[in-house]
């Protein structure tokens, strides 16, 4: 039976339909984008060099000579003779104390100790007068013993009285109060015009000077360092601070780097049982005295022996939580993990401790684009030396 004219041009619609759809598939497939390409990373091998690691520490300068300046007499104080806060040296003149009532009584002094000599003097002739008179008899032993008597009476007479004229001299030597360093001094504590009391360590105190060149550094050291100096002291690789004047670093605290040098100066013989800690001393030059007392800075000591050290940038370190490694590309040009133990930066590299060898080509740059199994195009590059490259600069 034929077939109706509708349903011939139907089935012919649903089959030119099917057609197309089995082209446009067809071209789907066949429009399908390729593999990316492998990213493009730098490889180089870690740099190998010998090295020295520097231990960081905290801490504040101090002087090396801080100084009270007290009055040793009571008096009146008529005058000052520094400007506040200047730089005063050894000897110069601080203080003026009324010295008349002092003078008056050096006066005194002087001439109780002429009438002692004049007295002493006599003694003596008198006893010289007696030892040929005792000696035939005239006068008895007893009026020669008393004329010896009275000589010596006479000659410890004038010994009390030099004595009390060196004291009369010194009163009136405390009245020009000196100062006994060089050093930057702090303001006047007391004006002119007021009465001050004198005597050693209640006198009154006038003002404060500290040195400035040197300067020492103060800074603590916890208790696990202190035993890894001792242990590298014992090995032989670290010279004790306590013996040797380790060299240090300093920097302050808008430096990046550790741009001044001094030497260790002082070790404690005791671990402070509150802090857990030891304090350690530097000194440093300060001859146009920068540096000022009670100034906060970082300090680098020297913290181990010379050793060869696998080194990195930090770029070349990936991290998953608490765990570090490195992307090491192999002769396939596939990318492999390897865990690493850090230690700390020399020279702006990172000390590899374990888990790198010199001859692995490590991923120095697209550390992002790397991931364990996959396979890159290694470019090979190398590990420039900061220290060389700021020499040449």
């Amino acid at each position: 039976m034929p077939s109706h004219p509708a349903i011939v041009l139907f089935r012919f619609a649903i089959t030119f339909a099917a057609a197309l759809c089995l082209s446009a598939c067809g071209q789907k497939q066949a429009q399908a984008p390729a593999a990316p390409p492998p990213p493009a990373v730098s490889v180089a091998h870690p740099l190998e060099k010998s090295v020295t690691e520097w231990d960081e520490y905290t801490g504040r300068f101090d002087a090396t000579d801080t100084v009270e300046v007290r009055a040793r007499i009571s008096g009146v104080l008529t005058e000052v003779k520094f400007k506040d806060g200047a730089i005063v040296n050894k000897g110069d003149l601080l203080f003026v104390i009324d010295p008349r009532p002092f003078e008056r009584v050096l006066d005194r002094d002087k001439a109780s100790l002429v009438a002692a000599k004049v007295q002493a003097e006599f003694a003596g002739k008198d006893l010289e007068r007696a030892r040929p008179l005792v000696a035939n008899n005239t006068i008895s032993q007893q009026v020669f013993d008393q004329r010896t008597q009275a000589q010596r009476v006479a000659d410890a007479n004038v010994l009390s009285a030099e004595a009390s004229v060196r004291s009369a001299e010194l009163d009136v030597e405390f009245t020009h109060i000196v100062s006994p360093v060089t050093g930057r001094i702090s303001r006047k504590l007391v004006s002119e015009g007021n009465y001050i009391t004198g005597g050693s360590g209640s006198g009154t105190l006038l003002t404060t000077i500290v040195s400035i060149d040197p300067i020492y550094f103060y800074f603590d050291v916890s208790e696990a360092d202190f035993l890894k100096y001792s242990r590298l002291k014992a090995l032989g690789t670290r010279p004790s601070s306590r013996d040797t004047q380790n060299p240090v670093q300093l920097g302050l605290q808008d430096d990046k780097a550790f741009p001044y040098t001094g030497k260790m100066n002082f070790v404690d013989n005791r671990i402070d049982q509150n802090t857990g800690s030891l304090r350690g001393r530097a000194i440093f030059d300060n001859h146009d005295g920068f540096f000022q007392p009670g100034l906060f800075a970082r300090i680098r000591l020297v913290g181990s022996g010379e050793y060869k050290a696998i080194l990195l940038p930090d770029e070349a370190i990936a991290t998953d939580q608490s765990n570090r490694f490195v992307f090491v590309v192999g002769e396939d040009n596939g990318v492999k993990v390897k865990p690493v133990t850090l230690g700390p930066i020399i020279d702006g590299l990172r000390v590899i401790r374990s888990g790198a060898d010199p001859n692995d080509w490590v991923i120095v740059n697209g550390v992002q684009r790397a991931r364990n199994g996959i396979k890159v195009k290694p470019e090979q590059t190398t590990i420039g030396d900061p220290t060389k490259a700021a020499a040449l600069q």
